[in-house]
């Protein structure tokens, strides 16, 4: 993409494509899982202290201060997938030549992953204290299926509306306790309600991923997302890296630190 300047100076900017944004935000979970599962979990213990306690080990051991930074340092880096992950889902649910299809396979891989995410991050095969960001996507789905039916509505009545749907699916990624859940909705809502006005998406959508500190820096790549999708990878590659990340670092961390 090339943007004309001041005084005749071409601008070249990136085309960033759906795959590259896919790849991209599998990477960046990664490393922020990899952050909680193998430092926090695995080699720090973090649930093994109560905040006093934690505080005094930190101070005590110098180790045990470097690793907590890096895993800090990562957990921040991971905030940048959030924004990534709700726009991709909201393209997904504009393209889709099969919502039944995609709302589907999106509760079936949630399902699936379940076990191994309650297991790398209580070391227990059934958790119901809080469930996988694939939960918080399904609502998403829902949630954009009824926006849908009132997203060309104009009035009071339909706002009125349109803001009980978004309402209805906070309450239950709450309910459910799913991972990404409460920025995953706003953010999911504020893609589709407000795909034409970017700027205007970018402003909201950057105030709402400050919930994960370096969200908004997210938004670079979505503004100059030029919607080819070219599957570079088949699509159900990014749903089995999902469970299977999560089942390859539970292990290491069970078994290695």
């Amino acid at each position: 993409m090339q943007m004309e300047g001041r005084r005749g100076i071409t601008w070249k900017t990136p085309n960033i494509t759906a795959d590259a944004l896919k790849i991209f935000a599998g990477v960046i979970m990664l490393i922020q899982n990899f952050s909680i599962i193998i430092i926090e979990k695995g080699m720090i213990h973090l649930d093994q202290y109560t905040q006093q306690e934690l505080s005094q080990a930190l101070a005590d051991d110098s180790d045990l201060m470097f690793l907590a930074g890096v895993g800090s340092v990562l957990q921040l880096i991971g905030g940048l997938a959030v924004p990534v992950f709700a726009f991709l889902l909201t393209e997904g649910f504009r393209h889709t030549s099969s919502y039944r299809n995609y709302l589907l396979s999106m509760v079936l891989f949630a399902l699936i992953t379940e076990i191994p995410y309650d297991f790398a991050m209580s070391r227990k095969l059934v958790d119901w204290s809080r469930q996988n960001a694939l939960a918080a996507m399904c609502v998403c789905l829902l949630m954009l299926y009824f926006l849908r039916m009132f997203a060309q509505k104009k009035g009071f009545i339909y706002s009125v509306l349109r803001a009980g749907i978004v309402l209805c699916a906070l309450f239950w990624v709450t309910l459910f306790r799913a991972e990404y859940g409460l920025c995953m909705v706003l953010l999911t809502a504020i893609f589709y309600l407000l795909h034409d006005r970017n700027i205007l998406k970018t402003i909201l959508g950057g105030a709402v991923s400050l919930l994960y500190v370096t969200g908004p820096l997210a938004f670079y790549a979505i503004w100059f997302y030029d919607e080819r999708r070219r599957d570079i990878l088949p699509k159900y590659v990014y749903y089995i890296f999902y469970p299977l990340h999560f089942l390859v670092l539970g292990l290491i961390a069970k078994y290695y630190c």
